[in-house]
C-alpha cells in the first residue's frame, strides 16, 4: 500500500504543532519553509486535516493552522484518512467471475478469499493506526526534534508574515 506525501507532510506537520503548543497559530508558508515542501501542496493537506477537525485554520495576516484537540487526542488513522479518505485501500472487482476461468456463481455466494484476507489486513493496519497518537510520536521522538521545533517557532515567531503567507 502506498500513502501519498501528504500523509507524511500532515503527520510531521501535527507532531510540530504539539511541540510548539495547541494555541499557537502557525502559517502554511511557515510550516512549508520548516520542512521545506511546496507551500500550495501543503495546504491542500493542511486543509484536509482542518476539515477533518484535526486542525482548525484561520485567515488573514497572522492566520494559519493549530492542533484542534489535545496531541493525546488525535490519532494516526485521523490524519490518514482526512488526507487519503476513508474508504478501502483494497477493492475487490470479482475477477474470479470474468474471463476464459471465471468461477460458476455456485462457488461465488460467498466472499471472494483474496478481499477477504486483504480486508483483515486492512482492519489490523487501520488497527494500529486508531492505537497511535500523536502524542505518542512526539513521546517516541528525539528530544532535540521537539527543542529544535520549539526554537523554530520562537525564531519565526517574531518573522513578519510575507505575502507569500497561506493558510
Amino acid at each position: 500500500m502506498r500513502m501519498s506525501q501528504g500523509v507524511e507532510w500532515g503527520l510531521h506537520c501535527c507532531v510540530a504543532l504539539g511541540w510548539i503548543g495547541q494555541g499557537e497559530v502557525i502559517s502554511t508558508a511557515k510550516l512549508a519553509a520548516k520542512f521545506g515542501l511546496p507551500a500550495a501542496y501543503l495546504n491542500k493537506s493542511l486543509q484536509a486535516l482542518a476539515r477533518a477537525g484535526v486542525l482548525v485554520s484561520s485567515a488573514g495576516p497572522r492566520g494559519g493552522f493549530r492542533l484542534a484537540r489535545a496531541p493525546s487526542k488525535i490519532t494516526l488513522l485521523e490524519v490518514v484518512d482526512a488526507i487519503e479518505g476513508p474508504e478501502a485501500a483494497f477493492r475487490c472487482t470479482e475477477i474470479r467471475r470474468t474471463g476464459d476461468g471465471a468461477s460458476p456463481a455456485s462457488e461465488c455466494k460467498r466472499p471472494c478469499a483474496v478481499a477477504a484476507a486483504m480486508r483483515q489486513a486492512e482492519v489490523a493496519w487501520r488497527n494500529e493506526l486508531s492505537k497511535q497518537t500523536i502524542a505518542t510520536v512526539m513521546a517516541s521522538a528525539p528530544q532535540a526534534a521537539a527543542d529544535r521545533a520549539v526554537q523554530w517557532f520562537e525564531i519565526t515567531r517574531s518573522a513578519t508574515p510575507t505575502s507569500a503567507a497561506v493558510s
